[in-house]
């Protein structure tokens, strides 16, 4: 097991003092109380949970040329079954599954599920997943800005890292992607892609997606992770284990990549053969109304297109388009059924 030793140094030093003094002064420091002890081993039972996700996609996966075709990450056990939680992205189109205990096994697993909503992804192994218990999950809402967190990795490079929650907010992704609450960490974690983020307790509050430039989201250009909180899996995770997705993953897409700045919405990107590319839209266009609602932020242009209760929706999008302004009709579809689903779903 990766020793944990670090942490009970730096609980027990000033909360003031820098994480660099600390894991220099980490090596050789001891527990310095019962209580430390047990925070000391419930970040080890933490971390004995982790584990590496690697998959494969198939031949020929549209999600390829922006995820490739051979994907590795981590996850954690959440379950007694051996129930495994990940980011969902690494599974997306996936012909195998495996994950690497931290005794290095090598185990064939499959797909559970995956929330476009949330972003999240399930797991199982096909094998046993014996001596490995499954961890406590925690909340965002006991979690103070400053406050040190553990993120672990798995896999053959996997090991554990002391980071900082610097931000607690909403986050828009490029990708027609929102969610009300995100954690975001600094210094930046490298293998975050499903890297569960541990609190001083070793529960697990939430599940590594991004490399941000801007982890505070102030323009302070402090770079570091975003993190989906597992708060959001809570109220969803029996579905998705009857279901394999979420009622709110049912709802309009675009095949748009976006931005929004200095008060417009930008297309960056029009994915191949998506209902955006047929409807006409081309990058460099802006968004200006959605249903002849005016938008000017990523989150109110997603929330106005997932109004429609059903995903093959008829979107009308106002647009600058070059110099004139065009009212275009957009047919939106289910992105699920874009994609080639791992066997399991």
């Amino acid at each position: 097991m990766r020793t944990l030793g670090c942490w009970s140094s730096w609980f027990w030093r000033s909360l003031s003092a820098s994480l660099l003094a600390l894991s220099q002064a980490a090596a050789a420091a001891a527990p310095q109380s019962a209580q430390g002890q047990a925070m000391l081993d419930a970040l080890n039972r933490a971390d004995a949970a982790v584990v590496g996700v690697q998959v494969t996609a198939i031949d020929g996966a549209r999600t390829a040329d922006t995820l490739g075709q051979e994907r590795s990450g981590s996850g954690v056990v959440i379950g007694p079954d051996g129930l495994i939680l990940t980011i969902g992205y690494l599974m997306l189109e996936a012909d195998q599954i495996q994950i690497v205990t931290q005794d290095h096994k090598t185990l064939p697993a499959r797909a559970v599920a995956y929330d476009l909503a949330t972003g999240f992804g399930l797991l199982k192994s096909l094998l046993p997943l014996r001596g490995i218990r499954p961890v406590k999950l925690g909340s965002l809402r006991e979690l103070e800005l400053g406050e040190p967190m553990i993120v672990a990795t798995g896999g053959d490079d996997g090991g554990v890292a002391i980071t900082e929650l610097v931000s607690k907010r909403a986050f828009s992704g490029n990708w027609e992607y929102h969610i009300d609450a995100a954690l975001f960490t600094s210094p930046p974690i490298a293998g975050h892609s499903g890297a569960p983020l541990f609190n001083r307790r070793g529960e697990l509050v939430g599940i590594g997606s991004l490399l941000v430039l801007d982890a505070t989201g102030g323009g302070q250009g402090l770079p570091g992770n975003m993190f989906v909180p597992v708060d959001l899996l809570k109220p969803i995770l029996a579905e998705l284990q009857r279901t394999g997705s979420s009622k709110p993953s049912r709802r309009p897409w675009l095949g748009l990549t976006s931005s929004d700045q200095g008060g417009h919405v930008q297309v960056l990107r029009v994915n191949p053969d998506s209902p955006a590319q047929s409807a006409g839209l081309q990058p460099g266009d802006l968004v200006l109304a959605v249903d002849g609602t005016k938008v000017v932020t990523l989150d109110a242009f997603y929330k106005k297109l997932w109004e429609h209760a059903e995903p093959n929706a008829e979107i009308r999008l106002t647009v600058l388009q070059g110099a004139d302004v065009k009212t275009i009709s957009v047919h939106a579809v289910d992105r699920m059924t874009t994609l080639q689903k791992p066997a399991g779903i």
